[in-house]
């Protein structure tokens, strides 16, 4: 495929284009799930296509094919060709990529056991005995778990003469119960909510969740949340666990980052960005504890890989520095508008998409705290812990999360439990409330699977290595 790939591309040269480049993706995807103990899905699928992209006369233009042959893949160059001179009779201002080394290279998730090799028996066993144990008490009237692995090969070539091929592989899963008492039901999952966590890895992702060991205080904590309080409606300081600050990060960074969505070409399902370019280098966006990072070289990270769908090779680059906005989710075409080289946020759901800039690992780095020190510290407050629902608006300011389970700080020590806790606030005042973040003993990076954006929607495989942290004067309990 790698000579057909060239040939493809020579051909576009030949044609006089700007720039055109291929990626062959082919992608492998299993799942299991289980519910009250019965596996209820299995399912392998093989996704396999020719994405091409070509920039002539300064626009673009793309087509896809799953037909491998050397003679379909040089007519749909064409077409992509034939759809970019259209495009450029619209254009206002013709597309300017910024430069880019051409790297030829080949790059592999390090991993230790291929969870397509494990038996599926042994998997299917797994997700059956969380949910029994789940099970064991009548109150629990759902037990769900379940597991996902990708495995997916790419292979890029460029008018720029780059040539890369990469063997990614991710694995991930988890458990929930649902607890009922014939008036309400209350839900707690484990090791996160909506689906637990995912990485870049293999089998041993799954074996380190310990997924067996913690059925019982899971199942516990969702009988337990049926006779809890209602969280009160106050300000407060409130600390926040590592699983929820990768939502909240999320969606009051990483989103307003993305420099498309800043720029206004990108606004389907997450709006706009409050962050714009006057803010640039400017903004006072959290305090000067708060520093994040977008780093694709973030080992085990959902959004880590060698090179972005534009082959700009994976890098670190700072966001938020002691609080101060630095940095945006850049593309070739979009990062001279803030004078700067891409640094590599490209990628496409697939073969068949094109690719938009989309977060990578989105890291608060972890600060100097000990969990139970910060606890300890903390006089009057709440600790929230796994995420229920989220609401933000399209400039990515005014936001509400609601959380699975809640616990009343009280002279230092965790009290009480609260169920339907909600927190409110404004990104950047919410943000300069931090005023303390634990260490790295208690961070992780947390896999988000499932990122949309575009439209047509993409799903997008990101990160966010997160600790728990405080901030101060915060609105809880608001329902109305």
């Amino acid at each position: 495929m790698k000579e057909k790939l060239k040939e493809t591309i020579a051909l576009l040269r030949s044609k006089g284009v700007d720039y055109a480049d291929c990626r062959l993706v082919r992608c492998e995807k299993e799942s299991l799930k289980a519910s009250d103990g019965n596996i209820d899905s299995m399912s392998r699928n093989l996704d396999v296509g020719v994405g091409i992209r070509v920039l002539s006369k300064g626009a673009w233009g793309f087509a896809a094919t799953a037909s491998l042959t050397s003679a379909n893949l040089k007519k749909t160059a064409n077409k992509a060709l034939q759809i970019a001179r259209a495009s450029a009779m619209t254009v206002h201002e013709p597309v300017k990529l910024a430069e880019q080394e051409p790297f030829v290279d080949h790059y592999q998730t390090p991993y230790k056991k291929d969870p397509f090799e494990v038996p599926t028996d042994d998997k299917a066993n797994l997700l059956v005995r969380a949910c029994e144990e789940l099970k064991k008490s009548k109150k629990i009237k759902t037990a769900e778990a379940s597991m996902t692995f990708y495995k997916t090969s790419k292979l890029y070539v460029s008018t720029d003469g780059a040539v890369i091929e990469q063997d990614l592989l991710e694995s991930g899963g988890g458990f929930n119960a649902v607890a009922f008492d014939g008036k309400e039901a209350q839900k707690r999952s484990y090791p996160n909510s909506f689906g637990g966590d995912f990485g870049t890895g293999g089998y041993e992702i799954i074996e380190k969740m310990k997924l067996l060991d913690n059925t019982d205080r899971v199942r516990e904590e969702a009988i337990a949340l049926l006779k809890a309080a209602p969280c009160p409606d106050t300000e407060t300081t409130i600390i926040i666990s590592g699983p929820m600050m990768a939502l909240q990060v999320h969606e009051s960074c990483g989103h307003p980052i993305e420099l498309d969505r800043v720029l206004g070409t990108e606004i389907s399902l997450a709006g706009g960005s409050f962050m714009t370019v006057d803010k640039f280098n400017k903004l006072q966006y959290g305090s000067k504890i708060v520093n994040i990072t977008a780093d694709a070289t973030t080992r085990g990270g959902l959004g880590t890989f060698g090179y972005d769908d534009e082959g700009v090779k994976a890098q670190r680059t700072p966001i938020i520095k002691k609080g101060r906005f630095v940095g945006y989710l850049t593309s070739r075409e979009t990062a001279p508008v803030v004078n700067q080289r891409s640094n590599g946020t490209m990628r496409a759901d697939g073969w068949n998409r094109l690719p938009i800039i989309r977060m990578t690992n989105i890291n608060l780095e972890p600060g100097k705290w000990e969990l139970e020190d910060l606890i300890a510290d903390t006089k009057k407050g709440i600790f929230f812990d796994l995420n229920k629902s989220w609401s933000i608006d399209d400039r990515r300011l005014n936001f509400q999360f609601g959380v699975e389970a809640a616990w009343e700080i009280k002279n230092g020590k965790l009290g009480r439990m609260f169920k339907n806790a909600t927190y409110t606030g404004i990104t950047p005042e919410f943000w300069n409330s931090c005023d303390a973040v634990c260490n790295r003993k208690h961070w992780h990076v947390w896999g988000v699977p499932n990122c949309g954006k575009g439209e047509p929607m993409q799903t997008a495989h990101v990160a966010h290595g997160t600790a728990p942290a405080r901030f101060r004067n915060v609105k809880v309990g608001v329902t109305k």
